[in-house]
């Protein structure tokens, strides 16, 4: 172990032989598409073969109560209504829906900010041009205290004007975890909804929906919670319900929230029928053993890689709770576009084996490192080995006439 940098936990015993990863590489970014377990795979093949062996008893008897079983066990999970709650494919499918529910107009906004995922971004956007309305992003300070933050969104919302705020529980790019409930409190003071993407949220955070009291929440399953992916919760409150529509109209059109959001034909429902596997996995592990041992594994690779390139580590972002993702800024020129961060990131992967996430924010390139029960603290180590000769060595190429 490097000398002053905080202590790994212990592995927990057998954990790292429930994924079928490919064990030549080092898998650092479990935050982008997670690793669905070995048990959870096959629970899915399962239904596969369910579904082919006589495709018309699947569809007609009884997945409509199947449905509704998984989106009970997972509304109970993340401490949701159930009745309020409709199984999506991922956090962006949900936002839209949302979006598409606000009868925006001319003159109207959407406020984000400056953390948000990119896709939502992107979402909200096109959404906002479809209606004439305007989407803006709020610069937050990534050093900005709890008090700090909500007094900007506070300061920032437009009351009359401001049709929706969207805010992240744990932010992608910063991995930040955020104070969603001071926010959404801030927020109904000055009549403006709020949207909380908790993309990250769900197995990472202990019953992320409770308490948090906004208007729409949208969390997916397939990161932490080792679920198969396309699989997520949007959960709404009453008074919008009725309001959200699907985005094809299907048979269950006239049963309301939340069946006909999710009846869409002939989609692939094993991905949410096996999402219980998940979970049950998660709880045999012991659900607060991973939290905790994923954010202690996330806080060593941070400190371990963030002074192997020169960060003192006071200065190395706190994620302020217990994240299991972490970021390190790199050298000054490196990764300061989505373009650039994406050609760095598939260097790291192919000169280095090991995957992480560069993201583009504020003007520089950041390093997100993920901590997961298969990762071992010697894969941060060997990275933290390798990776400032490959920068040293990027710059040089990049910088090149």
């Amino acid at each position: 172990m490097t000398a002053g940098a905080p202590r790994p936990p212990e592995p927990i015993p057998g954990a790292r032989l429930l994924f079928s990863l490919d064990p030549a590489v080092a898998h650092l970014n479990h935050g982008s598409f997670g690793s669905v377990p070995i048990g959870v795979q096959r629970a899915q093949q399962r239904l596969r073969d369910e579904t082919e062996a006589n495709p018309m008893r699947f569809f007609t008897q009884g997945l409509s109560d199947r449905i509704e079983h998984t989106r009970r066990h997972l509304a109970a999970f993340l401490g949701a209504d159930a009745d309020g709650a409709a199984l999506v494919d991922n956090a962006t499918t949900g936002a839209t829906l949302v979006l598409r529910s606000l009868g925006l107009r001319p003159g109207d906004e959407v406020l984000t900010t400056d953390h948000g995922y990119g896709s939502v971004r992107l979402a909200t956007d096109h959404e906002c041009r479809r209606a004439g309305a305007t989407g803006r992003a709020v610069d937050v300070p990534l050093g900005a205290t709890d008090a700090e933050l909500v007094e900007i969104l506070r300061d920032a919302l437009r009351p009359g004007r401001t049709r929706l705020l969207i805010v992240d529980q744990i932010t992608s790019p910063t991995a930040r975890l955020l104070p969603t409930a001071a926010i959404v409190a801030a927020a109904r003071e000055a009549g403006v909804p709020v949207l909380v993407d908790a993309a990250h949220a769900p197995g990472m955070l202990a019953t992320p929906v409770a308490d948090v009291g906004a208007d729409f929440w949208v969390g997916n399953l397939h990161k932490w919670g080792y679920a198969p992916r396309g699989t997520a919760l949007l959960v709404v409150a009453p008074g919008w319900r009725d309001r959200i529509e699907p985005p094809i109209v299907s048979w269950e059109q006239e049963s309301g929230f939340p069946q006909r959001i999710e009846s869409q034909a002939t989609r692939d429902y094993t991905a949410w029928l096996a999402a219980p596997v998940g979970t049950f996995t998660l709880r045999t592990l012991g659900l607060d053993r991973v939290r905790e041992h994923n954010a202690a594994l996330a806080a060593y690779g941070q400190w371990v890689v963030g002074t192997a390139l020169g960060v003192d580590p006071a200065a190395l972002p706190d994620p302020g709770g217990p994240v299991a993702m972490r970021i390190i800024p790199l050298p000054a020129g490196l990764a300061g576009s989505l373009s650039e961060a994406n050609e760095l990131r598939l260097r790291i992967a192919g000169e280095l084996a090991c995957e992480v996430a560069v993201n583009a924010w504020a003007g520089r390139g950041w390093l997100r490192l993920c901590g997961q029960v298969y990762n071992r603290p010697d894969e941060y180590e060997r990275l933290a080995d390798r990776l400032p000769a490959l920068l040293a060595a990027h710059t040089s190429r990049t910088a090149a006439p």
